[in-house]
């Protein structure tokens, strides 16, 4: 699978060797960016989400392990590349992937890519089947994901989902979240479990429904005090909750 990455190395010699092997022998490895230090690195990460870190051990002001340090949810998979072997301890304790040695082999380079390029689809298949959003019909709970894992939301928390572009802003009891999923993607999950797409943009949870104000569509008001406007489509589907 194709996947991004981000060279960290002090020595721009070894940056321009690397690039050129992953552009020569790894080409589903796209580029984002590189730096030369701890700092460079932190700025960088702050902006980019990358699958994998080509990273060098030693830099000045500071090395990789200080680095790895102040990124501790990190979700990006570690290829070390240092030309001393003595850090191999310290890189497996820091939950490395791969460590390289220079000179690189490219045998090497290309494993250490395979192997990233395995766990990475396996967490996307498992991304696919596990975390996305589903309901537990019997547990009354959904399962939304997050990009380090998942986290699970009772249904009956949940006030109204609104619709984003093509993400989805959950608006619970307590709080809101928001979701890389379409809004139709949660009508159809939360649909058999008393929620009401009352307008293009909302879908409501019919149970915290306090008051209906009539209108063209009219609106509805939530038991937190929220009123949402109901499109005239709508309308005699949201009525038919209530016969």
């Amino acid at each position: 699978m194709n996947l991004t990455a981000i060279i960290v190395d002090d020595e721009l010699n070894s940056r321009v060797i690397l690039r050129n092997y992953l552009g020569k022998y790894c080409p589903k490895i796209t580029i984002i960016g590189e730096a030369a230090s701890v700092q460079e690195t932190l700025v960088l990460l702050a902006s980019n989400t990358p699958d994998l870190l080509f990273l060098d051990v030693e830099m000045p002001y500071g090395n990789a392990f200080d680095l790895l340090e102040q990124v501790p949810d990190r979700t990006f998979e570690i290829v070390f590349v240092t030309a001393y072997d003595h850090y191999a301890v310290e890189a497996l304790n820091a939950q490395a992937t791969y460590y390289l040695l220079k000179p690189i082999a490219i045998d090497d380079l290309i494993k250490a890519v395979d192997h990233v390029s395995y766990i990475k689809q396996r967490e996307k298949e498992l991304q696919d089947k596990v975390l996305i959003p589903k309901v537990t019909t019997a547990e009354g709970k959904i399962t939304i994901p997050q990009q380090d894992g998942f986290e699970v939301l009772k249904i009956s928390d949940i006030m109204y989902c609104e619709a984003d572009d093509n993400y989805t802003k959950i608006f619970l009891d307590k709080g809101q979240k928001l979701v890389s999923k379409t809004l139709k993607y949660f009508e159809d999950s939360l649909h058999p479990h008393g929620f009401a797409r009352i307008h293009k943009s909302y879908l409501v949870n019919v149970s915290k429904i306090t008051r209906y104000k009539k209108g063209k569509g009219g609106s509805i008001v939530l038991s937190s005090g929220k009123e949402l406007i109901v499109s005239s489509s709508k309308k005699g589907a949201l009525l038919d909750y209530f016969k």
